[in-house]
C-alpha cells in the first residue's frame, strides 16, 4: 500500500527528507556529542578540584621522594585549575555545534591527558581516570564531530 504523497513546498524542494533508519544512526551520532560535551564538563571540574586542592591543601597529595615533574605541587594546582576552567567553557561551547569548539576541546583534552600524565605521581588513579576521560572525549570529537552541524540545537 502506498501513502499520498505531500506536495513539496519551496522551502523542502532541495531538501528530500531522510530515510527513517538513516536520520536515527544520524541522532546516535551526534549523540556522541552530547556525550563529549558532558564529559568535558565533568573533566574539567575534576581538573578544578584536583587544582583547587593542589593549592589549598598541601598534605593532601603524597609526593615522592622523587617529587613532580616539572612543577612544583602549588605549579601543577594552576595549571590544574586554569585547565579546568577552560575545559568547563569548550565543553559548554561544545553544546553549540560550532566547529571551533570542537577543536579547541580535541587541543584542550589532549593537553590535559598529558597534563595528567606528568601529575601522575601524585594521584594516580585519579590521574588515570581523568586520562580515559580525555581520550574518550577525543575520540568522539574526532570521530562523530562533523554530524553535530547538522542537528537543529
Amino acid at each position: 500500500m502506498t501513502e499520498p504523497r505531500q506536495p513539496r513546498t519551496q522551502a523542502t524542494a532541495g531538501q528530500a527528507p531522510l530515510p527513517p533508519d538513516r536520520a536515527v544512526a544520524r541522532s546516535r551520532r551526534v549523540g556522541w556529542i552530547w556525550f563529549a560535551g558532558t564529559i568535558t564538563v565533568l573533566a574539567g571540574l575534576f581538573n578544578v578540584v584536583e587544582g583547587v586542592v593542589a593549592l589549598f591543601d598541601r598534605d593532601y597529595y603524597v609526593i615522592g621522594p622523587s617529587g613532580l615533574l616539572v612543577f612544583t605541587l602549588a605549579g601543577w594546582g594552576w595549571v590544574h585549575l586554569i585547565v579546568g576552567v577552560l575545559v568547563v567553557l569548550t565543553g559548554i561551547a561544545l553544546f553549540t555545534g560550532s566547529t571551533w569548539a570542537r577543536v579547541v576541546t580535541v587541543a584542550l583534552a589532549g593537553f590535559n591527558a598529558l597534563a595528567q600524565l606528568a601529575f601522575l605521581s601524585a594521584y594516580p588513579f585519579w590521574g588515570m581516570l581523568v586520562i580515559a576521560l580525555d581520550v574518550l572525549v577525543i575520540w568522539a570529537v574526532i570521530v562523530h564531530g562533523d554530524e553535530a552541524t547538522y542537528e537543529i540545537w
